[in-house]
This record gives structure tokens, sequence and C-alpha cells, in this order.
């Protein structure tokens, strides 16, 4: 007996045998999903935004309005409903991502669907620079 009888024929064959075929989430596991996506996304933008506030008060000069505390907890408030209303919007696109490692079923192109179709909102439209 060779070695090559037990082997599979092609590289196809074998990414086919050793690439497991993902099973259709239900729409509660999506559901879940896109929660827990856009809220980490919300967490991750609101953790930018108080490193560069904190970051203004460390370079700010001692007459500025960013050395004031008073408004401290007014700007956090702030920052943490600005970075809900961006993860809702899926400005930075983490969500997305998120989703598509989650989901790959659900966020594969279809067959039939043009290339440039996106799944999920993500953003502004790419804009092609000119040579």
């Amino acid at each position: 007996m060779r070695l090559s009888d037990n082997l599979p024929l092609s590289t196809a064959d074998t990414a086919a045998a050793d690439t497991p075929t993902p099973a259709p989430a239900d729409p509660a596991l999506r559901a879940k999903a896109e929660a827990a996506a856009e809220k980490f996304e919300g967490f991750f933008i609101g953790e930018m935004l108080r490193q560069m506030r904190r970051a203004s008060r460390e370079f700010a000069g001692e007459d500025s309005i960013y050395k004031d505390r008073a408004g401290a907890d007014m700007l956090d408030m702030t920052d943490t409903l600005l970075a809900d209303t961006l993860a809702g919007q899926r400005a930075f696109g983490i969500a997305d991502l998120i989703l598509r490692q989650l989901l790959p079923t659900l966020t594969a192109p279809a067959a039939d669907a043009p290339a440039d179709a996106a799944p999920f909102k993500s953003g502004p439209p790419a804009v092609a620079l000119d040579k």
C-alpha cells in the first residue's frame, strides 16, 4: 500500500474535507450577536474618547477649560452618549467586523450579489483615488 492511496486527490478535496460547514444562525442568535457587537463598538469608542479627553487634560495649560474638573462628569456622560450614538450608526465598522467573524454564513455575499454590496451598513462609501 502506497502513502498516496490514502491522500485526497486535490487541494480542493482537502479544503472541503477540513472546513466544516457552519449551520445557519437563528434570528435570536443573530439579534444577540448584533447587540453584543454594537455594545462592544460603543465601549471601544467611549474608551477612545475618554483617553483623548484625558490626554487633553494632561497637555492643557493651567488656565485651560480642560483642567477644570467641575464639568468633567458631564463631559464623561457626553462621551458615553456620543459613543453609543456612533456605535448605533456603526460608524467605525467594528461591529460589522465582529459579526463577520461570529456569523460568517450570514455575512457572506450571495453569489448573484454585486461585489460592492455589503450585508451590513458600515460608514460612508469608499472613494476611489485618482492615480
